[in-house]
């Protein structure tokens, strides 16, 4: 019966656009590629124009801002779901995994399946302070639906260890929850799985479509690494490139002190993203086809309502200086891809006051 279901799901997901969408859609151009750089726990006003982010407030002036971009609720796990999958699938919490539906344990997870009911998001820390009313979900990601078609999909994780990401809630680079061996209050959880929301669905747990399988999440370093294929030119369709917790602007204990400093984890971020962008643009992959880079915070640090983070908008094809004032939210962006990749919408990104992001994608 699973098998059934699951053959089900993946015929819903690779139909055209609905007629409702179609118009707006069209608006957004085909994309060969798009890379989703997320970052961390900073709001609007955290960020642009701050000192230790020269580079960040450079590049959102020289690309497209989005200036009136909301995350969807708290915590972390939830907006990294809201993002590849258009609901929260009932997640309130960074809790790990129960990989591949271990005994019930109330404090992890369960593998995101079938479907469901999400959980209503309150006004307070919802778009615009309207609050979500709770919805029916179908289980499933963008990922599910680029494998269903024929595309593909990575997750890049920085820190993540070598022999994967299976079962790794955490890891300094070298060592994880999974090595018995040293002391586990020792390993700085520079990777952590929250930041990677593929592996919460049971479809990428169980991995019966090698095209959307734990196998698609990788390192930054290594010879199927984040690096290595922009140096070859062989990218994805869509990348979602998470930095490390010192390099995404969260911070984690345990480690360089630099690391659990305000002033310090911004400057880190900002050297990061540098990087990261000139590496994408650096790509013969970046030069053909129509691409698209979306640099996202996934939510503000709790202090601020409503939840406004910066989310900057580029591409190799468009308009560069535009500055959007339309309301969007994660779920804009998921709608924004898959109206680039042709796929039609999941979830909330399918709600009526959901749009795409087609001004900051417009063409020259």
């Amino acid at each position: 019966m699973r098998i059934q279901f699951t053959a089900l799901i993946a015929a819903s997901l690779i139909t055209a656009p609905s007629l409702a969408n179609a118009d707006e859609d069209q608006r957004v151009p085909r994309l060969d590629h798009a890379f989703v750089i997320m970052m961390e726990n900073h709001g609007y006003q955290q960020i642009l124009g701050n000192a230790n982010a020269p580079f960040i407030t450079r590049y959102a002036r020289r690309a497209n801002l989005a200036t009136n971009y909301f995350a969807v609720g708290h915590p972390s796990l939830t907006n990294y779901l809201e993002i590849v999958g258009g609901s929260n699938f009932g997640v309130t919490s960074d809790n790990y995994p129960n990989w591949h539906h271990g005994p019930n344990n109330p404090n992890l997870v369960n593998p995101i399946v079938g479907t469901g009911m999400d959980v209503a998001t309150p006004a307070d820390t919802a778009p615009s302070n309207v609050a979500i009313p709770s919805a029916y979900y179908t289980a499933a990601s963008i990922g599910d639906q680029l494998a269903a078609s024929g595309m593909h999909w990575k997750s890049y994780q920085e820190d993540l260890p070598a022999t994967g990401a299976d079962k790794v809630n955490y890891s300094d680079g070298v060592f994880s929850n999974l090595d018995t061996i040293v002391d586990q209050a020792k390993v700085q959880k520079l990777y952590a799985v929250k930041h990677n929301p593929f592996a919460y669905f049971d479809s990428v747990q169980r991995g019966d479509n090698p095209n959307n399988s734990l196998a698609n999440v990788v390192g930054f370093d290594g010879l199927d690494g984040l690096y290595a294929d922009l140096r070859a030119g062989a990218l994805p369709q869509l990348s979602l490139i998470a930095p490390n917790q010192c390099h995404d602007m969260h911070g984690a204990t345990g480690g360089s002190a630099l690391c659990t400093d305000e002033a310090s984890t911004i400057r880190m971020g900002d050297k990061s993203l540098e990087k990261l962008i000139a590496a994408i643009k650096d790509s013969r992959a970046w030069h053909e086809g129509n691409n698209a880079l979306f640099v996202v915070w996934d939510e503000n640090d709790y202090s601020a309502t409503p939840n406004q983070v910066v989310v900057i908008v580029d591409s190799n094809f468009g308009a560069k200086g535009t500055q959007s004032n339309k309301p969007y939210s994660h779920f804009s962006l998921l709608k924004t891809l898959e109206a680039g990749f042709g796929l039609r919408c999941l979830n909330h990104a399918c709600d009526n006051n959901v749009s795409v992001m087609s001004d900051l994608l417009a063409r020259h």
